[in-house]
């Protein structure tokens, strides 16, 4: 459809099926093509055409090229649902496959690919053997690509058609672009079977290199990523690929480049020249310093990968960190990258340069990135011992700034730097000392305490400074309290003085007796009894010298980064993670036939906009404050356990125009909610005989709505349809509803994924949820939900403490909200942290309060806004008080809602 077509999407009035329906059977060729893109436009923003599948069909029969474009894109849509019907259309696609056109030909065979039907794909193999040996290339490559999608249907169906070694002739194919798309054919189909199919022989090697120099650039990255599996016989050949390959580095293409670099890095493991694998490393640098004058995201995608290639080959761009200086407009996700990188190339020959540099950072705006640079120039003082001493220096110049969180930050890295050179840099710690007062943060304060223990012989006052420390030790954090109990032990025994007795016993009080703390009570009881039993035993443990420390906070396991360097140019080097961490395929064993897959009455169209309003039923929204379905779909995020794997719907725009399917859609299949029965929303009497129960829910960190259908009524129901009413989170269906027929006194569950922030209503933050059902024998039902905040917690709402107490002081006190309330009894606590955990709010520290306990916890909703829950009360006594801080103060309103529903369960 071209730009002059959106005349098509405009509203039409309430006739428009059976007026679509006449201009389809039209005589006039310009208004049946006209009203073909009606019908598109229809099923684009989610209305359900499907009841015109014959007379689409009918306009197949065409010469027109863009009409059978349309054609085969409503096929692709509806071919799962009317599965008997789109056999209609094969004599079509049979015939087109012949056409002289070797456009349509190509056409014909991709839909025939893209239509997931078991009953069409037997019809489909004569036509694809012919498309794999056609006289045109286009044909041929788009045929190659047909294949794969076949194997993913019907794999036994592909092998034994011998459809793998037609993909194999093509490797020798004389079009570089058919060769490129076998290659990716193939890998693809490699990846989704458990015996090998695609190797790589020496005479297919010479193939691909040749064709290597004439692909698209696409085409290329296929070729390269195929060739980075193949390992050399000996290091000649080695030298010989890489040769042959270097060239690459100098494209255009990022993704060419990296995989070009990929493949290198591979062979080069071969290569037994020191002189060879010198220049090799000279010519890698260039290409990868070009690609950090792209786009920010670009670069940030080079950086991940090239954190990578320096933990193998550090020398590649030893000469080349001048590059990776922060300019002062780059993200600070740029900046963040830079820093490692500079980190791992910082040697005594740049480090005056490099500690310039971070000197610089340590002076900026964001508190963030000036930590990480402080933190920088601990990390290179411990990788280099000759330039540790001016990495002191500067750290002690930043100390004299006074700014508290870079004092903060520098003395958790001179901690780090002692246990690194012990008794060579203590003449500091009177400057170090100088900053007591101003600590805040646990890491910071728990890295003091360590010094004035262990060097505690040294400092005159080492005792008047741990006391200072001991008046707030029960509100301290953990990590505090273990720190100073370990230092006055330290102090104890090395200075056994009264002041030290006293405090001992003061500390060990405290922590036996006045703590929760499990790890921290032991190691009390471990102290007491060695200082109590054997005294120079005590000693011996406590003052025993420590193993030397070195960096090695960001450098990955060798196995894993051999595999990462395996996966260099995708997402795995980005993310840092094997692909299997994030990615899950589902590899068939049986196929299924198609009404397994598909229950009879299902849709995996599009929903159709409310029509009518049964009596008795809730009042309805506006029609046009509903947003379909289906343009709000979304891919569900791959999961590692249930609910069960999605059924895949090929992306129809792609594929029409050619590019490789290689993106899908899951669409949610039933599957049987587990836990407490759902609340009744659509009782069975309001329903002429339908009751529908439904929730949101949470599960391996996706939302969906739980609903059961129970069919009470003397009448199959099928056919059914969900539209969600805006809402304040933005709650939509992430695919079409999909519910097998439901006969007469049976029941259905399903479990529908949902996205959030498609949908948005205006006005103040409301928990109503609207929703309107439908199926093929029964009006609309119209209902309403509540939206639970508690569900749409993420897993990722955990705070450290000095993060949540940073947060608290930095919000508003007049974004503080607080609620009595004064029927709940909290009367165990493990139980009720057990109770929100579920509900990912994630417990931060308890205190007393006069008689009462208080209870900190943390929680974030998607896009990141983070909930700071304060509660109040008295174990096993009515009465609950909870304050929460959130820099959105107005949703406050709907987490009381949802924390008196977790209280009370």
């Amino acid at each position: 459809m071209s730009g002059h077509d959106s005349k098509y999407f405009s509203t039409t009035k309430k006739g428009e099926i059976p007026e679509l329906k006449e201009e389809l059977n039209s005589q006039y060729k310009d208004k049946r093509k006209d009203a073909v893109k009606k019908v598109i436009a229809a099923m684009t923003v989610g209305k359900d055409v499907s009841s015109l599948f014959t007379d689409v069909v009918n306009c197949m029969q065409t010469e027109n090229l863009e009409l059978k474009k349309l054609v085969y894109l409503y096929l692709i849509n509806y071919a799962k649902s009317q599965p008997d019907l789109a056999i209609l259309a094969v004599n079509t696609f049979v015939k087109d496959s012949q056409d002289p056109n070797p456009l349509i030909r190509a056409l014909a065979v991709r839909t025939m690919g893209c239509i997931r039907v078991d009953k069409i794909t037997e019809y489909l193999c004569d036509p694809l053997q012919r498309c794999l040996k056609d006289d045109d290339p286009y044909v041929r490559k788009t045929a190659a690509i047909c294949v794969a999608k076949l194997y993913d249907i019907n794999a036994e169906l592909v092998e034994d058609r011998g459809f793998l070694e037609a993909l194999k002739d093509l490797i020798s194919d004389n079009n570089p672009m058919v060769v490129a798309n076998a290659v990716a054919s193939l890998a693809e189909i490699q990846d989704n079977s458990n015996k090998p199919i695609f190797e790589i022989t020496s005479h297919t090697l010479s193939k691909l290199l040749t064709a290597l120099n004439e692909c698209t650039e696409w085409g290329q990255v296929f070729i390269l990523d195929a060739l980075s599996r193949y390992k050399a016989a000996d290091a000649r050949e080695a030298e010989n690929i890489v040769e042959r390959v270097t060239p690459r580095l100098q494209h255009a293409n990022c993704a060419v480049v990296l995989s070009a670099v990929k493949m290198i890095l591979q062979q080069m493991e071969l290569i037994t020249s020191t002189d060879v694998v010198r220049n090799l490393c000279k010519k890698m640098a260039p290409p990868l310093v070009t690609l950090l004058s792209a786009e920010p995201e670009i670069q940030y995608v080079a950086l991940r990968n090239i954190n990578l290639i320096v933990q193998r080959r550090p020398t590649i761009l030893a000469h080349e960190i001048k590059v990776f200086f922060c300019k002062y407009n780059d993200p600070i996700y740029v900046k963040m990258e830079k820093l490692e990188i500079m980190i791992k190339l910082a040697s005594d020959r740049n480090i005056d340069q490099v500690l310039l540099e971070f000197k610089e950072y340590a002076t900026e705006v964001d508190v963030d990135f000036v930590r990480k640079a402080v933190r920088a120039i601990g990390r290179c003082a411990i990788k280099l011992e000759r330039a540790a001493e001016r990495c002191i220096s500067v750290l002690l110049e930043l100390i004299k700034i006074k700014v508290n969180y870079v004092v903060q930050e520098a003395i958790i890295v001179i901690k780090d730097i002692f246990r690194r050179y012990p008794n060579t840099y203590e003449s500091i710690i009177a400057t170090l000392c100088e900053s007591l007062d101003t600590l805040d943060e646990p890491e910071a304060k728990a890295s003091m305490i360590w010094i004035i223990g262990e060097y505690a012989e040294r400092i005159d006052n080492a005792d008047e400074l741990l006391e200072s420390f001991l008046e707030s030790f029960p509100e301290e954090p953990a990590q505090v309290q273990l720190q100073l109990l370990t230092a006055t032990v330290k102090l104890f025994l090395k200075k056994p003085t009264e002041g030290p007795q006293q405090m001992i016993q003061v500390v060990l009080n405290n922590a036996t007796v006045e703590t929760d703390n499990p790890d921290l009570r032991d190691r009390a009881y471990i102290y007491w009894r060695l200082l109590s039993t054997d005294p120079e035993a005590a000693k011996d443990v406590v003052l025993a010298e420590k193993p030397v420390i070195s960096d090695d906070s960001n450098q990955l396991d060798p196995t894993l980064l051999d595999e990462l360097l395996a996966n260099i140019a995708t997402l795995s080097s980005v993310y840092h993670k094997p692909p299997e961490a994030f990615v899950t395929r589902v590899k068939t064993t049986t196929q299924r036939t198609d009404d397994d897959e598909y229950p009879e009455g299902t849709e995996p169209g599009y929903s159709e906009s409310p029509a009518h309003v049964a009596d008795g039923a809730a009042s309805p929204p506006s029609s046009s404050s509903y947003v379909p379905s289906a343009a709000a779909r979304q891919p569900v995020p791959p999961q590692s356990s249930s609910p069960p794997a999605a059924a895949a719907v090929p992306d129809l725009l792609g594929d029409l125009i050619g590019l490789d399917n290689s993106a899908i859609v899951p669409v949610d299949q039933p599957a049987t909610p587990a836990g407490p029965p759902l609340p009744i929303l659509l009782p069975a009497s309001t329903g002429q005989g339908l009751q529908i129960s439904a929730q949101l829910t949470r599960r391996d960190g996706q939302l969906f709505y739980s609903i059961l259908f129970e069919n009470n009524s003397q009448t199959v129901l099928d056919g059914f349809m969900i539209q969600f009413n805006k809402n304040t989170f933005g709650l939509a269906a992430a695919g079409p509803l999909q519910v097998p027929q439901i006969q007469p006194g049976s029941s259905a569950a399903t479990l529908l994924p949902m996205v959030l922030f498609q949908n948005l209503s205006q006005g103040p933050p409301s928990s109503l949820l609207q929703v309107a059902i439908k199926n093929n024998q029964q009006p609309v039902w119209y209902f309403n939900d509540k939206i639970s905040l508690h569900v749409l917690f993420t897993e990722d709402g955990r705070m450290e403490r000095a993060s949540f107490l940073e947060t608290w002081r930095s919000l508003p006190d007049s974004n503080e909200v607080s609620k009595d309330f004064p029927g709940i009894v909290v009367s165990s606590v493990e139980a009720t942290l057990d109770q929100l955990a579920a509900s990912n709010m994630f417990f931060i520290a308890r205190r007393k309060h006069a008689n009462q306990d208080v209870f900190y916890f943390s929680a974030k909703i998607p896009q990141g806004i983070p909930f700071l829950i304060e509660l109040t009360t008295v174990i096993g006594n009515p009465g609950v008080k909870c304050a929460v801080k959130t820099p959105n103060p107005d949703v406050s309103a709907l987490f009381f809602e949802s924390i008196e529903t977790l209280l009370k369960a």
